[in-house]
C-alpha cells in the first residue's frame, strides 16, 4: 500500500549505476515513489557489489534496448534520474536538453560523477576519485601525511541523499507552476555537502602538519584505556570539557598558567596540544574502558566505545528504531540492511521489498507507458501559473524555516534548504549558538538571526508568534528539551497546525539510547566506522563530520518530503532522524548481510587503498589515486615503476590515454586555482569582511529553471532580531520592551 506515503502516485525512472543515483531512487521508493530501473540488457554492472541489494531496494527492474523504450518510459515519468556524465549523453534519447524539451513537466535528476564530465578515464563513479581530486583524501586525520583512502563511499552517499532531497524540492515546486526542470547534483555538489567545513579556507595557509588518527584535539579525540580498548571522549562544549577534567581527575587543566585566559583555546595550539593529550591519555590508561564509560556517563560528558561494525546492524537501538529491515530475496534469501533513515509520522515510508533480479532480453518499449501527470491547475491548490519563465529564488522560494539547532546538524540542514530558497531564520540563544566560531559560517549560510531567550516566558511567547507564520523547524536538540521549555511539537502545533517540525537526535526515539546525547564521532565510534578504517591498527577518527552532514541532507530531504505531502494532502508533521540512522546509512554496502556475501573491506594505518592497483601511489611531487579495475589492473601492473619519477600531473594524463582511471591528490587550497571548479560554481571568493584570499562553498545544485542566484553568507548574532519580529507582526513598542528586559537581542554591527 503507498496511498499515504509522501510521493505515493509517482513514477520515477532511473538510469543509474553505483551508490548516489540508485541511492536517490531508494530514497523516493522508500517513500511511495514506484521507481522503474532501467537497465542494459545485461544488467547493471554493480550488481556484484553488496551494497546494490540496498541501494535498490523496493525497485521494479526492466531491460531496455533503443530509444523506443527510452521513449516509452519517459512518457509517463514524473522524474527521472540518470548518471552518466554530459558527455556521454550527447546525441542520445536521454541527453538533459532534449529531453527537456520533449518533457516539459518532467524533473530530470542528474547525477554525474564529478562535473558535468569526470577528467578520469571511463568517466564512471569513484568516491576514491572524487576525494582525490577535491582535496578531501588530503584532509584526513593520519600517521604520516599524505592521502587516506576512506573505507565507505562517503561522498557519493551524501551526494545521493542530497540528490533526492533537490529532486523532491523540484516535484514540490512543479506543484505551483506546472513545469519540470534539470536538476543537477555532481560529485563535486556531494562533496561540498559531504565537506563543507572544509571548503571554507585560507588559500594561502600552510597546509596543517599530521595530527595522529585519534583527532588533534585534546579533549574531542580517541583514547585508548588501561585494557587496552579506545574511547572516544566527546567533551567538544566548555560544560563538557569541565566535566570530563573533573571526572578524569585533571581539572587543574583548565586553570593551568601555561594556557592563559582561554584554556580550551590554548589547548588547540601546537604548542600545548601534545602535552595535555598526553596528560589526558596517561589518566584514560589509569582505567579499563568499562569503567571509563561508567564514569563518564555518569558525570554527563558524551562518550562512546569503540566497537566492530560486526554487531552494528543487530544493536537494539537500531531494531528499537526500524533502522534494521529484513526483506526476502528471491535469489538470496533473507537479506537484512537499514532501514528508512527517516520519519514521517502522518507519512511514514518503508522497504518495498528486495532489489530487481536481473532484466531479461527487451526488445522495444520496457514498460507501458501511463498517463501524465494532471495539468497545471488540476492539483489540490487549484490554477497554477505557467512557470514558464525562470524563476531566479530557488524551488523553495517562499517557504519559511527556523532553525533551532546547534553546531552542525541542525544548522547545516537548514542552511541546505536556504540554499534551495527558503528563507530561513536561526533562533539562537542571547549568548549565540556554541559552535559560533571559525567553522560557523560553513554550517550556517543563508540565514538571518534571532537571539531570544526561550527560557523566558515572553522569549518563549515571542518564539511562537514566529511559529505561526513558519513552515518548517528544525532542532537538535537532546530529548525532552524542547518539552521543558515549552516549545516542544504540541506547543508548536497549538499555534501552527500545518507545521512541519523535524527534529535531528542522537539515537532516534526510544530504545535503550533514546534519552542520551549524540555526537557524530560517538556514533563514529559505536557504530564501528573508526575501528573498520583503522582495520587492525588504531582506530581511525574520520575528519569529515560524516555522521552530522548525512543527518543535514537527510533533514532536508525530510523537509522537501514532508512539503510536498503536505501541498497534495494538507497538514503538517512531526518528523525526525538520528545520527544512529546515518552511521547505518552510511554502511548500508558493508552492512547488509544475506548468505554467501563477501566480507567487506577494512583499512590500516594510513590506509592507501584496497589494492595494488586500486589506491594511491606515490610519485615525485606527490600522490595520484588510481583506480585499475579488471583487465587495467593487469596493464597497470606494468606500469607502477615508471609513475615514481613522473609529477602528478604526468602520471594522471599518461594513465588516462591508457585508459586506466586515475586522479591527482590534491590539497583543499589547490582547488582555488582550479578554473573550472570555479567557474563551475564550486567555490567562491568568500565575501565575509576581512577574508581576502579566503574561498568558501558556491552553489550546491545547479536547477535549469529556478536557480538559487543570491551570495549566501551565516548571520551575525542577533542581525535580523527586529527586522523579523517586525515582519511577524509585533509592533515597535513590543519589540523595544523586549529589547529593553533583554529578552531580545539586536546586533550593533552594522
Amino acid at each position: 500500500m503507498t496511498e499515504g506515503a509522501a510521493l505515493a502516485g509517482l513514477l520515477v525512472v532511473e538510469w543509474a549505476s553505483g551508490v548516489a543515483g540508485p541511492l536517490a531512487g531508494m530514497l523516493l521508493a522508500d517513500h511511495g515513489a514506484e521507481v522503474v530501473k532501467a537497465e542494459p540488457s545485461g544488467g547493471d554492472p554493480a550488481r556484484a557489489d553488496p551494497g546494490f541489494h540496498v541501494w535498490n531496494r523496493g525497485k521494479r527492474g526492466v531491460a531496455v534496448t533503443g530509444p523506443d523504450g527510452v521513449a516509452a518510459l519517459l512518457a509517463g515519468a514524473d522524474l527521472c534520474i540518470v548518471s552518466a556524465p554530459t558527455g556521454r549523453l550527447a546525441g542520445t534519447p536521454l541527453e538533459p536538453a532534449a529531453v527537456a524539451g520533449r518533457h516539459p513537466r518532467l524533473v530530470y535528476l542528474h547525477t554525474p560523477p564529478y562535473t558535468d564530465d569526470a577528467p578520469w578515464a571511463g568517466g564512471g563513479e569513484s568516491d576514491a576519485l572524487l576525494g582525490a581530486l577535491t582535496g578531501t583524501a588530503m584532509r584526513q586525520f593520519s600517521s604520516g601525511g599524505g592521502p587516506v583512502d576512506d573505507v565507505y563511499p562517503h561522498l557519493v552517499t551524501v551526494q545521493g541523499i542530497w540528490a533526492a532531497a533537490a529532486a523532491v524540492s523540484a516535484l514540490h515546486e512543479r506543484e505551483r507552476s506546472g513545469c519540470g526542470q534539470v536538476v543537477t547534483v555532481a560529485g563535486v555538489h556531494g562533496v561540498m555537502v559531504a565537506a563543507a567545513g572544509a571548503l571554507t579556507f585560507d588559500a594561502s595557509a600552510a597546509a596543517p602538519a599530521p595530527t595522529g588518527p585519534a583527532g588533534p584535539v585534546p579533549y574531542y579525540r580517541l583514547y585508548q584505556c588501561g585494557d587496552g580498548e579506545w574511547l572516544f571522549l566527546a567533551a567538544l562544549i566548555p560544560r563538557f570539557t569541565a566535566c570530563a577534567f573533573e571526572a578524569l581527575g585533571v581539572p587543574d587543566l583548565l586553570t593551568d598558567p601555561r594556557l592563559g585566559a582561554n584554556p580550551r583555546g590554548a589547548m588547540l595550539t601546537p604548542e600545548h596540544a601534545p602535552w595535555v593529550t598526553a596528560r589526558l591519555a596517561g589518566a584514560f590508561r589509569a582505567r579499563p574502558r568499562a569503567e571509563w564509560l561508567e564514569i563518564l556517563a555518569r558525570a554527563g560528558c558524551p562518550v562512546g566505545p569503540v566497537l566492530s561494525r560486526a554487531d552494528w546492524l543487530d544493536h537494539p537501538q537500531l531494531a528499537a528504531t526500524g533502522m534494521r529491515v529484513e526483506v526476502d530475496d528471491p535469489v538470496l534469501g533473507p537479506v537484512a540492511m537499514p532501514g528508512v533513515p527517516l520519519t514521517l509520522t502522518a507519512a511514514p515510508g518503508w522497504v518495498g521489498g528486495a532489489a530487481p533480479p536481473p532484466p531479461g532480453p527487451s526488445e522495444g518499449p520496457a514498460a507501458a507507458p501511463r498517463p501524465a501527470s494532471p495539468e497545471p491547475g488540476a492539483g489540490p491548490l487549484g490554477a497554477a501559473d505557467t512557470g514558464a519563465d525562470a524563476r531566479p529564488d530557488g524551488p523553495l522560494a517562499g517557504v519559511v524555516v527556523l532553525d533551532l539547532g546547534a553546531i552542525i546538524a541542525g544548522p547545516f540542514a537548514a542552511s541546505l534548504l536556504a540554499e534551495l530558497g527558503a528563507d530561513v531564520v536561526k533562533i539562537e540563544p542571547l549568548s549565540g549558538d556554541s559552535f559560533r566560531g571559525p567553522g560557523f559560517a560553513a554550517y550556517n549560510k543563508g540565514q538571518r538571526s534571532v537571539a531570544v531567550n526561550l527560557a523566558d516566558e515572553r522569549g518563549r511567547a515571542t518564539f511562537l508568534r514566529l511559529v505561526a507564520g513558519a513552515d518548517v523547524v528544525i532542532d537538535n536538540y537532546r530529548p525532552g528539551v524542547l518539552e521543558r521549555l515549552g516549545i516542544g511539537y504540541d506547543a508548536l502545533r497549538a499555534v501552527n497546525p500545518g507545521v512541519i517540525a523535524i527534529s535531528i537526535t542522537g539515537f532516534g526515539p526510544g530504545g535503550p539510547l533514546g534519552r542520551e546525547a549524540g555526537f557524530d564521532p560517538v556514533l563514529q565510534a559505536m557504530s564501528g566506522m573508526m575501528a573498520a578504517q583503522g582495520g587492525d591498527d588504531e582506530p581511525v577518527f574520520f575528519t569529515i563530520p560524516v555522521n552530522d552532514v548525512a543527518a543535514a541532507a537527510t533533514s532536508a530531504l525530510a523537509a522537501c518530503l514532508a512539503l510536498h505531502h503536505r501541498t497534495r494532502h494538507g497538514g503538517g508533521q512531526r518528523v525526525w532522524t538520528s545520527l544512529a540512522a546515518m552511521a547505518t546509512l552510511l554502511q548500508a554496502g558493508e552492512l547488509v548481510r544475506f548468505p554467501g556475501r563477501p566480507a567487506s573491506p577494512v583499512g590500516g594505518r594510513d590506509h592507501r587503498g584496497p589494492a595494488p592497483a586500486d589506491r594511491f601511489v606515490e610519485v615525485a611531487d606527490g600522490w595520484v589515486r588510481v583506480h585499475a579495475r579488471g583487465n587495467a589492473s593487469g596493464l597497470f601492473a606494468g606500469m607502477s615503476d615508471a609513475l615514481a619519477s613522473m609529477t602528478r600531473d604526468t602520471a594522471c594524463r599518461w594513465l588516462t590515454e591508457r585508459g586506466i582511471p586515475a586522479a591527482p591528490a590534491r590539497r583543499t587550497a589547490e582547488l582555488a586555482g582550479d578554473d573550472a571548479l570555479v567557474s563551475y560554481g564550486m567555490l567562491q571568493p568568500d565575501p565575509r569582511p576581512d577574508r581576502a584570499g579566503w574561498w568558501t562553498t558556491g552553489r550546491h545544485v545547479h536547477m535549469s529553471r529556478t536557480p538559487r542566484t543570491a551570495v549566501l553568507t551565516a548571520p551575525a548574532l542577533g542581525r535580523h532580531t527586529v527586522e523579523v519580529l517586525s515582519a511577524a507582526g509585533l509592533s515597535p513598542g513590543e519589540i523595544d520592551a523586549l529589547l529593553a528586559a533583554g529578552v531580545v537581542k539586536q546586533a550593533t554591527v552594522s
